[in-house]
């Protein structure tokens, strides 16, 4: 005679024994493992952060282009006005790009304030390999 669901009790195994493998008993993962690795995550988020502010964060030194001028097919002049700690200095990276945005001349310029400024206006010269388009200001940071 063959079992069906009517004959069956429910704690009985609907499966022959070793056919399958061995079940597992459902049950929790532990509740380190996600602590550990909630811990792990934390710690390299705050790590990119940080990376990211020494980077791009830092609101003691600013630039902004005022103009620029003399464009020939091998320079571009930068006039701009930058921003520092009270007597401070700063290094900025300029760069030149030609119409279709590629990068044609780079320049690094260190600017340093008098005692008692913070803000500065100087002028750059930026050669280039090709006729630039804009120039602009792509990093500021503290010297060194």
């Amino acid at each position: 005679m063959t079992e069906t669901h009517a004959t069956t009790t429910p704690d009985a195994e609907m499966f022959p024994p070793g056919r399958y493998g061995r079940r597992r008993a459902p049950g929790r993962r532990p509740t380190w493992l996600a602590a550990l690795l909630l811990a792990v995550i934390l710690a390299a988020s705050t790590v990119l952060a940080v990376r990211l502010y020494r980077l791009y964060g830092d609101p003691d030194y600013d630039a902004q282009v005022i103009t620029y001028t003399g464009i020939t097919d091998t320079q571009i002049l930068v006039d701009f006005q930058v921003t520092v700690p009270t007597g401070g200095s700063a290094r900025f990276a300029l760069r030149a790009r030609s119409r279709d945005g590629a990068v044609v001349g780079r320049a690094e310029v260190q600017v340093a304030a008098r005692p008692g400024e913070e803000q500065v206006s100087t002028r750059q010269l930026i050669r280039t390999r090709a006729r630039p388009m804009i120039a602009e200001v792509v990093r500021c940071r503290a010297p060194g």
